[in-house]
């Protein structure tokens, strides 16, 4: 592949997923990811949901159709919106969105403040809570591949060709053609087309997104001046709540005081 100079995208086509977790598993391979153990839940989704650990999940979705149950799956990794709220919501920049396309995150720079989970649509970073010096982690869309011209490695493992990738636009217009020539086929939503402004990573689906776990009512709009309007008014919260408990403080001990004083007493003062 020739050196990326536009807006990356990828296309999970989940009508041809296996279920194979090859993606999965080369994940944790590029980005040495440590495994643990799991115990079986009644679903082989394993791990059960993502974790520091983990960039990349392959869900195992139960469904009925015509009476029957079906397996469906779906790959789960951090969507890399094109105006993404983690970056706007942390105060140090320790997320970037490259040109690219990858949503890029610098440890050095974290202080652990984890607005950036709260502010992610998806849920997607998670922090290392067992770790003596913990960090935030999550999938880096392979961004050292890229900028070397080269596929994520997720993509390239993928046996079905199950995912595709490329510029971005180029990306959409096949998600559209596919919707286009086979409506039988698809539902008619790109899921990542338009949610929380857009995203690098995009759906097509068979079963309708929400039957398969996928989060809904994510705004159509970027999300980042939202999320900063909100989380702005904390540090303010928190510092009125300061001062409530103090005046709550102060008013109780001084009643205390009072009291403590004899009745006989009292008068004697002044």
């Amino acid at each position: 592949m020739a050196t990326i100079t536009k807006p990356q995208g990828a296309l999970v086509d989940l009508t041809k997923c296996i279920g194979c977790r090859g993606c999965q598993v080369t994940c944790k391979s590029w980005n040495q990811r440590s495994t643990k153990k799991t115990q079986m839940t009644g679903n082989f989704t394993s791990p059960g949901d993502m974790n520091s650990e983990t960039y990349t999940l392959v869900k195992f979705i139960e469904n009925d159709k015509d009476a029957d149950v079906t397996w469906d799956f779906i790959k789960v990794q951090c969507m890399h919106c094109k105006n993404p709220a983690c970056a706007s919501a942390c105060p140090v920049g320790a997320f970037t969105k490259t040109p690219a396309g990858p949503v890029t995150y610098e440890p050095e720079k974290c202080i652990g403040c984890r607005y950036c989970m709260m502010a992610c649509p998806f849920q997607i970073p998670k922090y290392e809570w067992d770790k003596k010096y913990p960090v935030v982690q999550k999938c880096t869309f392979c961004a050292e591949r890229i900028a070397d011209g080269m596929e994520p490695a997720c993509v390239k493992t993928c046996p079905p060709n199950a995912i595709i990738f490329g510029d971005h636009d180029k990306i959409l217009a096949e998600a559209e053609r596919r919707i286009k020539e086979h409506p039988e086929k698809y539902v008619n939503h790109i899921y990542g087309k338009e949610e929380a402004g857009g995203t690098a990573w995009m759906y097509l689906s068979s079963v309708p997104f929400d039957k398969m776990g996928f989060k809904a009512g994510i705004p159509k709009g970027p999300l980042p001046d939202l999320t900063w309007a909100s989380l702005s008014k904390i540090p303010y919260a928190v510092g009125g709540l300061a001062v409530i408990l103090s005046a709550i403080a102060f008013i109780r001990n001084r009643g205390n005081s009072d009291s403590a004083v004899p009745p006989d007493e009292k008068g004697k003062e002044g």
